[in-house]
């Protein structure tokens, strides 16, 4: 033990020594004041000589009750370190785990030897260590996948400026539409980075209201439907008016449902179908988009959520994107209170999220 830890120990003894050893010396006290007073009463009601009686009673008391009180103090020190000690080891092994913790080590876990408080704690703590790995594991994936989704278009653009300047590549418009376009996946992949941040810091600024999906996905089909009609694909809209009506920040709202319908739009089959739908849960509303194309794997399933996570690791990542959509939809779902969630088997994917329902719905039913 350290001399903290050590310190806290005889600490927790000190107090209790100090009641055991204050309940004692009352003990002590009330025999001297009140027995030996009520015992000199009786020897002198049956005329017995008291003074040397009494001085015998007083010793053989005085007597038993220090053997007592160290035999007490004895039992109680060593029953309140066993225990304190106890209590402290689990204590001691969070402080260790911690240290770990701190150097980088995120494997390290506490072992949970009882359910009471301290095994809450340690629960409690080793969920903690839990996040802190998986956090840190995404800040690792993200450094990784941000370098080398710079990197592909700056290599390119570095390697046309290097030709246009040595000659080797003569200036023309195709080259120079080339350049622009992987400028513009530059600056496509900074604005989706400055839309996560915001998404993330979305609780900062939140307008709650009653909004209307069914508005809202009008304007999203209505907007992207140059690119449906460009890939021959069918949009269907399957709402129910009576789960349409949500709390929420409608810009956000709509950043949602684009996102989710843009990633269906992307990962459709040519000349397929994307339906929306809405339908009541509890108390909530959800709303899933479903396209016709490859499945994901069940593997992969869980975490398209995550940032710049992509289920076909194949795919180009002009055609695919950069895997920020859906890790947007998820910051402002929960940030509105709802989930997020997703099935995929048969060539159908779906994506879907719930929302809590407006109150004015509520108080209508």
């Amino acid at each position: 033990m350290t001399g903290m830890k050590l310190g806290i120990l005889w600490k927790f003894l000190a107090v209790i020594l100090f009641v055991v050893a204050a309940v004692l010396l009352m003990v002590w006290l009330t025999i001297d004041y009140l027995a030996a007073d009520y015992f000199a009463v009786l020897m002198k009601e049956y005329n017995i000589a008291p003074a040397e009686t009494h001085e015998m009673f007083l010793d053989a008391v005085h007597r038993y009750l220090a053997q007592a009180a160290v035999a007490a103090l004895l039992v109680c020190a060593l029953l309140s370190f066993l225990l304190t000690r106890r209590i402290l080891r689990p204590l001691s092994h969070m402080a260790e785990i911690t240290r770990r913790l701190s150097a980088g080590d995120y494997s390290a876990r506490v072992k949970i030897e009882s359910r009471d408080e301290v095994g809450e704690l340690a629960e409690a703590f080793n969920r903690m260590a839990d996040s802190l790995e998986r956090v840190e594991g995404l800040r690792k994936s993200m450094v990784i996948d941000i370098s080398h989704e710079l990197r592909t278009p700056l290599t390119s653009v570095r390697g046309y400026l290097e030709a246009l300047s040595n000659g080797v590549v003569p200036p023309s418009k195709e080259t120079f539409d080339l350049l622009q376009r992987e400028i513009m996946r530059l600056v496509r992949l900074v604005e989706d980075m400055t839309r996560l941040a915001k998404a993330e810091a979305a609780h900062l600024k939140f307008d709650r209201e009653n909004v209307d999906l069914a508005e809202i996905i009008e304007e999203v089909l209505a907007l992207d439907e140059p690119q449906f009609e460009a890939r021959a694909l069918t949009v269907e809209s399957q709402l129910d008016p009576m789960a349409c009506r949500v709390l929420g920040d409608r810009d956000k709202l709509f950043q949602i449902l684009r996102n989710i319908v843009q990633n269906a739009l992307r990962y459709s089959r040519e000349g397929g179908k994307v339906t929306l739908s809405s339908g009541r849960e509890g108390g909530a509303v959800r709303v899933t988009v479903t396209n016709e194309g490859e499945a994901i794997a069940k593997e992969d399933l869980p975490h398209i959520f995550e940032r710049f996570y992509r289920a076909d690791k194949s795919r180009s990542r002009k055609s695919g994107g950069a895997g920020i959509g859906l890790a947007i939809v998820k910051e402002l779902v929960e940030v509105h209170g709802g989930k997020t969630g997703a099935t995929s088997d048969h060539g159908r994917t779906s994506i879907w999220f719930s929302l809590p329902i407006a109150k004015d719905l509520r108080a209508a039913e």
